[in-house]
């Protein structure tokens, strides 16, 4: 391996003679090839949940409160899980790609679908309960009777995570996510059409706005699966394998290493909505909340998609042997990701409250909104670095490591802070989110040091030992494998 990992440094060696004005341009080429269908298809997918809270929220305020919390307590719960099983293929197939293993990408997408299927089996009877789930969680009788009528819309939704998860981590990470974004685009438009004839105009109101969601889910994957197995991808996928069946535990043990590192992070801003849903008049807290929320989720899908961008960057980078290339690419896509956030920042301070008309009608609603936007716009810049410092962790493979710096700057430092400035202080909404937003502020600091104290030349030879150790033989893919579809 030591001779495998010297002739890939030598490969690189003709780098270091580029200007740095061209190594910044070209860099940042190949970060927008990744980052910018990546943001874009995750605006348009976010797009689907929050048109459907504004269709929702025009229905009702407690079919609202409803709404936000299976959106941002139970999806969000289990889509922690599924994303962060699914993010340990953005690992896998990254610096497989860059190690030019292309056969094994396949392999790996359908050894996630096994895990991920199995998973969402498990969270099915959170969905099925929760109703009463929610009751003994101490919220609304009459909101968690509508709450547990949504869950049952959102089962066939979160079937649709398994493919559409692993699917866009497999084709991000050959840079091949356009298509992605092209279906993201029409799945969009097609949501509000049918979210406004089924809603508005037949008046079948929730189930008719969560009918349009179920088609938005899974018209992405049919056209996603159907660009892989007819000729999108000729040379990583190979035909349906029964290697998928083996060497299942490394793929597990990495998946659920990414599955916590991502659930730790993307649950906390759950914990704040169940805090905030013992208040007095929760009711308009939650919906203040969840709507503040929803304008952050807006801005964080530019942040998710820098980190999509930071981990193919950085895991094509370590599989094909270029330690500086990786540090590089941290670099760039952490200045630029910085700057656009700061903008967002400034906007979201001039314009406060008013953006919350969008989502509903209430005056009460609309001043508490501009009440939170101070917060909401520190959020905005936080969020701006420390989901691409995610996305590093996630290309170089530290998912436990960074599973462990989740767990103590969020649930030990944050949440205990914001219980105490919420409750004990008397701050309300406001309190706990502060004491959030220092959890947050924590581990981005944290993460940074991490990055920045990097041996990056030991990380690629890290790299380059999980790739040798995992894959198989091209001829063994092949003898394997089931006739190519």
């Amino acid at each position: 391996m030591e001779g495998d990992l010297n002739a890939k440094l030598l490969e690189t060696n003709s780098e270091e003679e580029e200007s740095l004005g061209r190594k910044i341009w070209t860099e940042t080429k190949k970060l927008w090839i990744v980052a910018g269908p990546g943001i874009f298809t995750r605006f348009s997918t976010f797009g689907v949940t929050v048109i459907s809270q504004a269709f929702i929220g025009h229905i009702g305020s407690t079919e609202l409160a409803a709404f936000a919390l299976v959106s941002t307590v139970l999806v969000r719960f289990a889509n922690g899980i599924l994303l962060g099983m699914a993010s340990a293929l953005e690992t896998l197939c990254g610096q497989s790609f860059g190690a030019k293993q292309y056969h094994m990408l396949g392999v790996y997408l359908q050894r996630s679908w096994i895990v991920e299927l199995v998973c969402t089996f498990v969270l099915l009877p959170i969905f099925i309960f929760t109703a009463p789930l929610l009751r003994l969680l101490g919220q609304e009788a009459e909101i968690a009777s509508v709450a547990g009528t949504i869950s049952l819309w959102f089962i066939p939704i979160i079937f649709s995570y398994i493919f559409s998860f692993t699917l866009q981590m497999y084709l991000q990470a050959q840079s091949k996510n356009i298509i992605i974004a092209y279906l993201a685009a029409l799945t969009l438009s097609l949501h509000i059409f049918l979210s406004w004839l089924m809603a508005v105009k037949l008046e079948w109101g929730i189930p008719g706005v969560m009918l349009s969601m179920i088609l938005a889910s899974w018209i992405p994957i049919i056209g996603q699966m159907g660009f892989v197995i007819w000729g999108g991808c000729p040379d990583t996928w190979t035909g349906f394998s029964m290697l998928a069946f083996k060497d299942l535990c490394p793929v597990i043990k990495l998946s659920l290493s990414s599955g916590v590192m991502l659930c730790l992070e993307l649950w906390y801003n759950t914990v704040l909505v169940l805090l905030t849903g013992h208040m007095k008049y929760a009711e308009v807290a939650i919906d203040a909340l969840s709507i503040c929320l929803n304008i952050n989720g807006w801005e964080m899908m530019i942040s998710v998609g820098f980190l999509a961008a930071a981990s193919v960057r950085v895991s094509n980078e370590l599989g094909r042997g270029s330690a500086k290339a990786a540090k590089f690419s941290v670099i760039i896509v952490t200045a630029t990701s910085l700057a656009i956030g700061f903008v967002l920042f400034i906007m979201f301070l001039l314009f406060r409250g008013k953006i919350s008309y969008i989502f509903t009608e209430s005056e009460e609603v609309s001043l508490a909104v501009a009440d939170l936007s101070p917060l909401l716009a520190i959020s905005i810049l936080l969020n701006s670095v420390q989901p691409v410092l995610s996305g590093v962790a996630v290309g170089a493979g530290w998912q436990s490591v960074v599973a462990y710096v989740n767990l103590t700057c969020y649930y030990l430092i944050g949440i205990p802070i914001g219980a105490i400035l919420g409750y004990a202080v008397g701050f309300g909404v406001k309190g706990i989110w502060i004491g959030m937003l220092l959890g947050t502020a924590i581990q981005t600091l944290v993460l940074m040091y991490i990055t920045w104290r990097t041996d990056w030349n030991k990380q690629v030879a890290n790299a380059l030992a999980r790739v040798n150790k995992w894959s198989v033989p091209a001829s063994n893919d092949r003898n394997g494998s089931q006739p190519t579809v």
